[in-house]
């Protein structure tokens, strides 16, 4: 299955670590190539836009909102990695709500790696959206 995989830019390293786990059971994942550029210490003025408070005019400058829908496009369906992040258990954000969005009118799979976040206001869009809550399980992925 090939999936697109979605998750806030604080969780960079995850996503790479992911991408090889979905690969090791034999799936293709999809991860923006500069996550992998920023763990490598390149392109780090972008990195630094996101950091430092300019993470809107990095997302529209480098396209990465349009990047992400082109790949969900082309994708069976998304992995939402959705850990703690700003003190919310399960953190998803308005980005990544963008992305499970698209994968929902594409009819794309949305898998959540971890409970949907109740804390936030939008935790009623994400129920009417996702179709399997992995619990941390990558083996529960199936089309």
């Amino acid at each position: 299955m090939k999936i697109t995989i979605c998750g806030s830019s604080a969780f960079k390293e995850k996503m790479i670590e992911y991408k090889k786990l979905l690969a090791d059971l034999g799936h293709e994942a999809i991860v923006h190539p500069d996550y992998e550029a920023f763990i490598n210490g390149d392109k780090q003025e972008i990195w630094n836009q996101v950091i430092n408070g300019e993470h809107a005019e990095a997302k529209k400058a480098q396209g990465y909102i349009k990047w992400y829908y082109d790949a969900i496009c082309n994708s069976d369906g998304i992995l939402v990695l959705n850990f703690d992040k700003k003190g919310i258990k399960n953190y998803i954000g308005g980005n990544v709500l963008m992305e499970i969005g698209y994968a929902h009118v594409h009819d794309k799979k949305i898998f959540l790696l971890n409970p949907i976040p109740e804390e936030v206001s939008y935790a009623d869009e994400i129920k009417a959206t996702y179709d399997v809550v992995l619990n941390g399980d990558l083996n529960n992925i199936k089309l």
